[in-house]
């Protein structure tokens, strides 16, 4: 057994912690932005070096094996040890830091930047943004690896042990050639329409495969994928079907749209502000997110 634990992988430990947070290893592969299969590989492999089993995989769901249950706590508190270590280390090769690493999805609006930004020089030490936008699977990983401090994305997939807030929800509107401006749809009527995607990247295909799942709606999809919310816009006047997308992505606030409603009820995104707990700057991420939250439109 010594030996197996020498051999412990990493990636295997935070994949086994995250399955036990959220019960579900879709949740935990989508938390950790890789495969199902990837993940349940790599727990297999962990279960392997130590020697036993730690989930039960049923209809019912996820549950922990009573070895699962004896050995799962021991890796959640030796993943906060490292993770404590890292950030003490960062803290002390770098004490006098004023920079805050930010990182955004595509989708997140300019004006959540605008005001993240206006709170970062308003801190009691001043620092500077650095700002980096991505892709959600890239800003995550970049998140977990410490090269960002604080990303700001659409709440679409949990991520376990990080801090989180939701900072803004903004409204869905859809867009088709024939929409009457400012007419609402309800949701049950979109379905019957043919929606473009975008690259599942930004989080906008995810939140729309979501909602229509929770719904139990079917999605009916144009086989091709637009690059840009610009490029989602031109194909619906060119009748290839309908999209999708935050009411602020519109070009123009004259592009023919129609707000998206749940049995009269307005269906809205949200958008969260996610850091480590562990972070040096930790304090000031807090009040950065707890001021985005507080000025929510």
């Amino acid at each position: 057994m010594a030996m197996a634990m020498e051999r412990l992988n990493l990636e295997g430990l935070r994949y086994a912690e995250a399955v036990a947070e959220t019960k579900s290893f879709s949740a935990a592969a989508r938390a950790y932005g890789v495969t199902q299969p990837a993940l349940s590989n790599g727990i297999a492999k962990l279960e392997e070096r130590l020697g036993g089993r730690l989930f039960d995989r049923s209809p019912r769901g996820v549950t922990q094996t009573a070895f699962g249950a004896r050995i799962l706590p021991l890796i959640e508190r030796a993943l906060v040890a490292l993770d404590a270590v890292a950030a003490e280390a960062r803290r002390l090769n770098d004490p006098g830091e004023q920079k805050i690493r930010m990182g955004v999805s595509p989708l997140t609006g300019s004006h959540l930047v605008a005001r993240a930004f206006g709170m970062v020089r308003d801190l009691p030490v001043p620092r500077d943004l650095v700002l980096r936008e991505a892709n959600m699977q890239d800003l995550r990983e970049c998140l977990l690896a410490g090269q960002l401090d604080l990303i700001l994305i659409p709440a679409v997939a949990a991520m376990p042990r990080f801090e989180h807030r939701v900072i803004d929800v903004e409204p869905i509107v859809v867009v088709s050639p024939d929409s009457a401006q400012d007419a609402p749809i309800e949701l049950e009527e979109a379905g019957k329409e043919q929606f473009i995607l975008v690259p599942d990247t930004c989080g906008l295909t995810t939140f729309t495969t979501q909602l229509f799942q929770a719904h139990d709606l079917p999605l009916r999809t144009y086989p091709g994928e637009a690059a840009s919310y610009q490029v989602l816009e031109d194909w619906t006047k060119l009748g290839l079907g309908s999209a999708m997308i935050p009411r602020s992505k519109l070009t123009s606030p004259d592009v023919r749209h129609r707000p998206l409603v749940d049995e009269g009820r307005e269906v809205q995104i949200s958008f969260e502000a996610v850091w480590s707990g562990d972070s040096p700057l930790g304090a000031d991420l807090r009040r950065v997110a707890d001021s985005l939250a507080a000025a929510r439109r």
